[in-house]
């Protein structure tokens, strides 16, 4: 059976066709790029990966925010937000916030990682194929941008009633989110399979 393009704009099904060496194709209706050229390096992917790993601890390390109220000042970070959720109740919804904001994007640097810097050095790391099916999986549980939009609504909000003062996490954290997207851009799955062939030779 034919491999299927869906155009990320418009919706339009394309039949896959051999990704080009040079330029991009495009979708028939609208323009927009479906497939980007081959010969993506493998070491691009390790120096986003690794500026995200470096983000991904600034993000955890610090307070997401500070807030003022009547001279009092309460700070917390990402997992403490979580945290809060569950000491009010809400165990669902932070076991969900945990997952997509912490466990998701720490599991997809430390996968890419595990993966690509043996595969640079012509290695096979153990199970190096179960990690990419795993990585894969795993992409989808990573809602950053979800998180990012939520907090900065809750912020506006909270401005009205007291000072708020955006802590390092919170800027890594719009990074983090930046870097992710770059990175799900240049490792997608087909240019992982696509780098195991090419050094396993």
């Amino acid at each position: 059976m034919a491999r299927v393009i869906v155009c990320p704009a418009c919706d339009l099904a394309h039949r896959a066709a051999p990704s080009p060496l040079r330029g991009k194709l495009e979708c028939a209706r609208c323009g927009a790029s479906l497939q980007r050229p081959d010969r993506a390096p493998i070491d691009r992917a390790i120096a986003v990966a690794l500026c995200a790993l470096v983000l991904f601890a600034l993000t955890n390390a610090y307070p997401l925010v500070a807030m003022q109220v009547g001279g009092a000042t309460r700070a917390t970070t990402l997992a403490g937000a979580a945290y809060g959720l569950y000491a009010q109740g809400f165990r669902a919804l932070a076991a969900l916030v945990f997952l997509t904001t912490v466990i998701g994007p720490g599991l997809q640097i430390a996968v890419l990682l595990y993966v690509l810097i043996p595969l640079r050095r012509r290695l096979c790391a153990p199970h190096q194929n179960t990690a990419i099916r795993v990585l894969t999986q795993v992409r989808s549980w990573t809602f950053v941008e979800v998180f990012m939009l939520g907090a900065l609504v809750a912020l506006v909000r909270l401005a009205k009633f007291a000072a708020i003062v955006p802590g390092v996490s919170l800027w890594a954290c719009g990074l983090l989110m930046m870097t992710l997207a770059a990175l799900i851009s240049i490792a997608t799955p087909d240019q992982m399979w696509r780098w195991v062939e090419q050094y396993r030779r």
